[in-house]
C-alpha cells in the first residue's frame, strides 16, 4: 500500500492550498481517509476525514469553515482544499487510512501513513 501526499508549499497568510494523496494497493473505495497534522515537538493532530463513499466528514475545530476534504475513488485520491490559511495552520501534513470511522481522530487507529508534505504559511 502506498500512500502519496503532495501539494505543499509555501504560502502568504490568507492563501490556499490543495493538498492531493494518491492511493495504491488498497481497495481504495472501501477506507475512510484522513489528514492529520503535525509540527516539530508536538503529536499528530487530527485535521478532517471523509468516509469511504464520501457521505460523511468530521472536521476539527481549528479549521472548521476553512478547510474542505473531497474525494474522487475513480482516481483513488483524497484532497484537502485548504483556504484562509494561517501561519498557525504550518505542519507537515499527512494522509492515512482507515477502515473504523468510530475513531477516526485517533492517529493509533490508522492502518495506512503517507509521507507527509509541508505546508507554510508565512505571516
Amino acid at each position: 500500500v502506498q500512500l502519496q501526499a503532495s501539494g505543499g508549499g509555501l504560502v502568504q497568510a490568507g492563501g490556499s492550498l490543495r493538498l492531493s494523496c494518491a492511493a495504491s494497493g488498497l481497495i481504495f473505495s472501501t477506507y475512510n481517509m484522513v489528514w492529520f497534522r503535525q509540527t516539530p515537538g508536538k503529536e499528530r493532530e487530527f485535521v478532517h476525514s471523509i468516509s469511504g463513499s464520501g457521505g460523511r466528514t468530521a472536521v476539527a475545530d481549528s479549521v472548521k469553515g476553512r478547510f474542505t476534504i473531497s474525494r474522487d475513488n475513480a482516481k483513488s485520491t483524497v484532497y484537502l482544499q485548504m483556504n484562509s490559511l494561517k501561519p498557525e495552520d504550518t505542519a507537515v501534513y499527512y494522509c492515512a487510512a482507515n477502515s473504523y470511522w468510530p475513531r477516526i481522530r485517533d492517529s493509533n487507529d490508522m492502518d495506512y501513513w503517507g509521507k507527509g508534505t509541508q505546508v507554510t504559511v508565512s505571516s
